[in-house]
């Protein structure tokens, strides 16, 4: 019979439905691809960082470190980039896998015939292994009851281990996925820490590989919020962050100058200035500020160590396995470092993206200096200030989401002992991620299938080259509304203000010989290459799914397939999995619900938990009570409602502003109140629904003290969720009128 795989190959085969996997051959190479998460251009020893990073710098010593090599300002598109060797929008990823507002360049999850590098290595013989972060599925498809079609298994990968979203907990993943199955864990071990748990994966898939010829994606979480580390790495930089971002960003430029990183003449921007990227003087902080903003650097650092480590592990595995030589082994970060934490960084990450996000401002600098001998452990979801993601992204301006250089200039590590001559070289030649494929497409020799045209072109003649011209000479860039078009010696950007017109008025011009870290804007002085390179902007965007552009405001969140109906009413019946996170957030989410509990054996524990240390609500029976716990981003109120009965019952009401009024009912009978409840939206609960048990990160730390997950000792009948209206100033009460506003701006 004839079979026709995903990517348009057609096979022959008489047995079997699959076809036999074709052999690469004894001498194939291997292939380790290890992507990190908003690690910005500065922050490993070889590019300067004053963190130790001995395993990253000795793959540097023994392969080529490239010092212009760029990526997309977002995460989810670098990944769609890199695995495919297609442009993000084409690839249908134009921006985070959070939304679907109904246009293919923002579908959220890779076009069917955008072929992935995993495709390419298994239809080879390769056997694929994909470790870590994933994010390419849309966060409607991750439920258990699929549809699995955009996840790792289904795009090329033989073995997955790792988790489908943005981000997650370090001590206390909120799901973890094996393969194409959810793992349920009631509760991680003490110690646990998600970087060296992947690692301990990827080491046992390669171990597992035997003699079969591999491709291994290793794409950590790490260096993403929430900023958590081992106890042991954070005590490692205890104090070494006490002279603050200007001197740290000062020093990683002058070891950045002399390890030759930077053309002769390169200038060292002014501490960012721009109305909301702005970053104080350190200085002008007070010691209090200071000892904290020292604490959260303390902990990123921590977690570059832990990268570092897990490379290390890795390593030193297919040394003593003898394929170290053989390797082709590949390091970059998905995009610059983050701006996340904002101007005073955060003890409570999902807070602060929602006070970022709705102009809704939660921030409490106060309550996140109490924490300060927190920050970094499972009990805060922290992320640094801004001022330390300028630092990280030495010499470059601004930060992740922006198409200026801190947004996407990042390393770049490629080393192959048996099949690349290159040991401690730079490579200065621009280059872009959709070059990673192509250029391991041609190392290896495969025959790639046909799908998408790939918009990036091989880096071989450069690896083996250090004066060969790339081929890749231009490429645009979109993200938010930010854009960017290079051009040989020339670049445009623009930092696109939410809510204003677009046009030409917008573009800086820079000559990227003279000027790479964009100090000298030419655009006046030059208008008619300005117009040049805009245009072909426009034509490449128009070609590329770019359109429409993101005019800020907002209308990407509020637009849903038709298959996104305002949910039904669920029922619960233990022993049930976790209802997993946005299928649960459906149910609550900016708006009113009723939770029923129905008891057939009285007993003590949880009744019923979604959300963890970074926000969550919680119904349990402890010493014959009833108790109705909220935590609001880390602050607490309870409401303890007496004796239980058979039917427990919380009425939330959402009656606008951003807040909740809750009523706790036991057999009809009112037993009290909590008003003015914050509302929690935006990523949280980041944990789904648990019934008869808090799993994994708790709601309310003295319980899961006192308890662990105290699962329930009696016997529920069941949990019932019954969605309400939306508050009366939900978004999606004004999809319209968003939409219009939206349109102004065009």
């Amino acid at each position: 019979m004839e079979f026709k795989g995903r990517v348009g190959r057609t096979f022959a085969g008489s047995e079997s439905w699959w076809p036999p996997r074709p052999s690469p051959g004894p001498e194939a190479p291997n292939i380790v691809l290890v992507l990190v998460d908003d690690v910005g251009f500065a922050d490993l020893g070889c590019y300067g960082s004053e963190i130790p990073t001995p395993h990253l710098d000795e793959l540097a010593a023994h392969g080529t470190q490239w010092t212009d090599f760029h990526v997309t300002p977002m995460c989810s598109p670098t990944r769609a980039a890199l695995l495919t060797g297609v442009d993000p929008h084409r690839a249908g990823v134009g921006h985070v896998a959070n939304s679907d507002p109904g246009f293919p360049g923002y579908a959220g999850e890779l076009a069917a015939e955008a072929v992935t590098m995993a495709e390419v290595f298994r239809d080879a013989g390769w056997l694929t292994l994909a470790v870590g972060k994933w994010h390419l599925t849309k966060d409607s498809d991750m439920s258990d009851a699929g549809p699995r079609h955009a996840w790792p298994l289904q795009r090329g990968f033989d073995r997955f281990y790792g988790f489908l979203e943005a981000f997650t907990n370090f001590h206390h993943p909120h799901r973890l996925v094996r393969d194409n199955s959810a793992v349920e864990v009631d509760r991680y071990p003490d110690g646990y820490h998600l970087t060296d748990d992947l690692t301990r994966e990827a080491v046992a898939m390669v171990r597992q590989a035997g003699d079969q010829p591999f491709f291994l994606y290793l794409a950590h979480g790490a260096a993403h919020a929430p900023l958590q580390a081992p106890e042991a790495d954070i005590a490692r930089f205890a104090g070494h962050y006490a002279t603050g971002w200007d001197a740290i960003r000062q020093r990683r430029f002058a070891r950045q100058r002399k390890l030759g990183l930077h053309p002769e003449g390169t200038v060292l921007p002014e501490r960012d200035a721009e109305d909301g990227d702005d970053v104080p003087a350190w200085d002008s902080l007070d010691e209090d500020t200071r000892r904290l903003f020292q604490r959260y650097m303390e902990v990123y650092a921590a977690m570059i160590a832990g990268i570092d480590r897990s490379v290390g592990a890795l390593r030193q595995t297919l040394r003593e396995l003898g394929k170290l030589d053989n390797t082709i082994f590949v390091f970059t970060s998905d995009n610059g470092a983050s701006r996340e934490g904002e101007r005073d960084g955060t003890t409570q990450y999902l807070r602060t993206l929602l006070s970022a996000n709705s102009r809704h401002d939660r921030e409490d600098p106060a309550a996140d200096l109490a924490r300060i001998d927190l920050v970094g452990g499972p009990r805060t979801l922290s992320h640094y200030p801004r001022g330390w993601a300028m630092a990280s992204n030495t010499p470059f301006r601004l930060y992740k989401r922006n198409a200026h250089a801190g947004g996407h200039a990042v390393p770049l590590l490629v080393s192959w002992p048996d099949g690349l001559p290159a040991r401690g070289d730079l490579r200065h030649q621009w280059a872009y991620v959709t070059d990673v494929l192509p250029t391991l497409i041609e190392l290896t020799g495969v025959e790639a299938a046909e799908g998408l045209p790939r918009s990036g072109s091989s880096l071989v003649k450069a690896l083996l080259d250090p004066l060969a011209v790339h081929d890749h000479v231009e490429q645009h860039t979109e993200l938010q509304g930010h854009r960017g078009h290079v051009r040989g010696e020339w670049e445009i950007v623009t930092r696109h203000a939410p809510l204003t017109p677009f046009g030409e008025h917008e573009w800086e011009l820079y000559h990227r010989p003279s000027d790479r870290t964009q100090t000298r804007d030419l655009a006046a002085r030059h208008p008619e290459i300005v117009r040049e390179l805009a245009e072909a902007w426009e034509r490449a965007a128009r070609d590329g799914q770019v359109y429409p552009l993101d005019e800020g405001s907002r209308l990407r969140y509020l637009l849903r397939p038709p298959w996104q109906q305002d949910p039904s009413p669920v029922r619960l019946t233990p022993p049930v999995p976790t209802l997993e996170r946005w299928r649960a957030l459906q149910l609550i989410q900016w708006r009113s619900f009723t939770i029923t509990v129905t008891v057939a054996e009285p007993g003590q524990g949880v009744l019923v938990a979604h959300g963890g240390q970074g926000g969550g609500y919680l119904l349990y029976v402890e010493d014959d009570e009833v108790v109705f716990f909220h935590n609001s981003y880390g602050e607490s109120r309870e409401l303890r409602a007496g004796r239980p009965g058979e039917r427990i019952e919380v009425e939330v009401r959402a009656p606008g502003d951003w807040v909740w009024d809750a009523v706790v009912r036991v057999d009809g009978q009112e037993r009290g109140k909590l008003a003015g409840l914050p509302m929690l939206a935006a990523f949280c609960p980041m944990e789904g629904i648990d019934v008869g048990a808090d799993r994994r990160s708790p709601v309310s730390w003295e319980v899961f003290e006192r308890h662990g997950p105290f699962p329930f000792s009696g016997r529920l009948r069941e949990v019932c969720y019954t969605p309400g209206d939306h508050a009366p100033d939900a978004g999606a009460n004004f999809v319209d009128l968003v939409r219009e506003i939206g349109l102004r701006f065009e």
